[in-house]
C-alpha cells in the first residue's frame, strides 16, 4: 500500500508554525470583544441553495469552485466556500433580529474552494471575518474597516494597501452594467474566456480580469463611479471622510467590484505586494431579505488566514515554545517521583517537559541543553530515597538541592529566577 498524503489543495499547519496561527486568534479575540463582537460557530456544510442563492450563481464561486455533493437522504450540500451566508442563515433561523439593535458577529474557520493551489491559495482554507448586521449608517462601514485595521496592525502588518469603491446600489449597477456591455461587446473576441462568458452572465467581474489583454481594452471603459446616484455619491464621500478622520489611509480603485453578488455600496479590500488580496469585504443591504429574513442592512469582512499567516512568517522567524523546567530522572523509584514533580509544576504555572527515555543521565541533559529551558530538575536513586531533588540552572551550571516538599511554596522564587535567567541568556547572546 502506498505512503497516505494530505490531499492536493489542503496542508497540515504542523507545531512549527502554529503560534503564527495562534497570535492572530489571540489578537482578533481581544480587538473584537473591545470592539463588542460576540463569536459564532457556524456549520461547515449547509444546503447548497443557500449559497447559489446568497452568493450568486453568476459567480465563480457558485458556478466552479464549490464542494458540493448528495448525501445518503439524497439532500444537495456543499462545504462552505466563505462565511457570511452562513452566519446569515444562523442570524434568520435563531430570529437574532427580533432582539433588535445591531447584532456584531464574527467567526474564524475552514473554507473549502475547488481552484488551482498557489502561493497563499488552498483547497481548504481559513478565513477570520465579522458581520455587523442592522445597521446602515456610514459609521458602520467605516467601524468595520477600522477594526480591521487594528487587527492588521496587531498583529504587525503595517504596510497593506487598503484599497476603496463603492458599488452603488442595486439601480446604480443596473445602470452601470448596460454601458459597460455596450462598451465590451465590440470587443468580445478579444476578452479572455473567462470575460467573455461573464460579458452575459456578470459583466462587472470582468472589472477584476488579471488577462493583460482584457485590463488594456478596459482603460477606455466607462467607470462605474460615473453611474453612482447623486445619494450614493454623497455616501461614499462621508465613508472617506470618517476613515481620513481616523487616520486611516486609502486608495480608490474603481474597478473593485469583489468576488460575490450581494455586495454593495462600500467595497474594500487590504492588498500586499506578494500575496495580492489579504482580505475584504463590503456592505450587503440586500442579502437577509433575498434569503428570506427581514429587509436588514449590513456590512462585513473577511481575512484569509493562510496569506495573512505568510506575511507574518517574513516579518519574523517562529520562537519555538519556551520551556521553564526539564526534568531529568533514572530509577523506578525516581522516575515515578518525577511524574509527580512534572505535574506539581505544571499546576504551579510553570512549562515543564519530562524526560520519558530512562535512557542514561548523560543523553538526558543533552537533550535538556537542546530543549531551550531554563533549568534542569534531576532526581535520582539518592534524591528519591530523601525525597528531594536537584535544581540545576543551565545557563549558569548552578546547582542546588531542593526538598520536594517546597516546591509550591518556591513558585513565585522560581518565576522571578527563570525571568532573570531567560534575560540573562539573551543578553550573552546579543
Amino acid at each position: 500500500m502506498g505512503l497516505i498524503q494530505a490531499q492536493r489543495g489542503t496542508r497540515d499547519i504542523l507545531p512549527s508554525e502554529i503560534a503564527y496561527w495562534q497570535q492572530v486568534e489571540a489578537a482578533a479575540r481581544t480587538i473584537l470583544h473591545q470592539a463588542a463582537f460576540e463569536e459564532i460557530r457556524t456549520p461547515i456544510f449547509e444546503q447548497t441553495d443557500l449559497f447559489e442563492r446568497g452568493i450568486g450563481e453568476a459567480t465563480d464561486v457558485v458556478g466552479k469552485e464549490m464542494y458540493t455533493f448528495q448525501d445518503k437522504g439524497d439532500r444537495s450540500l456543499t462545504l462552505r466556500p466563505e462565511g457570511t451566508a452562513g452566519v446569515v442563515r444562523a442570524f434568520i433561523e435563531h430570529g437574532l433580529h427580533a432582539q433588535g439593535g445591531v447584532q456584531r458577529l464574527w467567526y474564524i474557520g475552514p473554507m473549502f474552494r475547488y481552484e488551482r493551489p498557489g502561493t497563499g491559495r488552498q483547497r481548504q482554507f481559513h478565513q477570520l471575518g465579522v458581520e455587523l448586521l442592522g445597521s446602515g449608517d456610514v459609521r458602520a462601514d467605516a467601524e468595520v474597516i477600522a477594526i480591521a485595521v487594528d487587527l492588521l496592525q496587531a498583529v504587525g502588518l503595517n504596510d497593506l494597501q487598503l484599497e476603496l469603491n463603492s458599488l452603488g446600489t442595486r439601480d446604480d449597477r443596473i445602470q452601470y452594467r448596460s454601458l459597460l456591455v455596450d462598451y465590451l461587446m465590440p470587443y468580445k473576441a478579444d476578452l479572455d474566456p473567462d470575460s467573455q462568458d461573464r460579458l452575459t452572465r456578470n459583466p462587472l467581474r470582468i472589472l477584476d480580469s488579471k488577462d493583460a489583454k482584457t485590463q488594456t481594452i478596459l482603460q477606455g471603459a466607462p467607470l462605474l463611479g460615473h453611474s453612482l446616484s447623486v445619494a450614493s455619491q454623497e455616501r461614499f464621500a462621508k465613508v472617506q471622510q470618517l476613515l481620513t478622520n481616523l487616520g486611516i489611509g486609502y486608495t480608490l480603485n474603481p474597478k473593485l467590484v469583489r468576488g460575490l453578488d450581494y455586495y454593495s455600496h462600500t467595497a474594500f479590500e487590504f492588498q500586499s505586494k506578494q500575496f495580492g488580496t489579504v482580505g475584504g469585504g463590503g456592505r450587503y443591504d440586500g442579502l437577509i431579505a433575498e434569503l428570506g429574513g427581514p429587509e436588514t442592512l449590513a456590512i462585513g469582512w473577511a481575512i484569509g488566514l493562510e496569506r495573512l499567516i505568510g506575511l507574518l512568517q517574513q516579518l519574523a522567524p517562529s520562537q519555538p515554545t519556551a520551556i521553564d523546567f526539564y526534568i531529568v530522572s533514572r530509577g523506578e523509584a525516581a522516575e515515578a517521583q518525577a511524574l509527580k514533580l512534572a505535574q506539581t509544576l505544571r499546576h504551579a504555572g510553570f512549562v515543564t517537559e519530562l524526560d520519558l527515555s530512562s535512557s542514561a543521565f548523560g543523553k538526558q541533559f543533552k537533550r535538556a541543553d537542546r530543549s531551550g529551558a531554563a533549568a534542569c530538575f534531576i532526581l535520582g536513586d539518592a534524591e528519591a530515597a530523601n525525597q528531594t531533588v536537584q535544581l540545576k540552572w543551565l545557563a549558569t551550571g548552578e546547582q542546588q538541592a531542593i526538598a520536594q516538599a517546597d516546591l509550591p511554596a518556591l513558585a513565585d522564587t522560581l518565576h522571578e529566577q527563570i525571568a532573570r535567567s531567560r534575560n540573562d541568556r539573551s543578553t550573552t547572546t546579543v
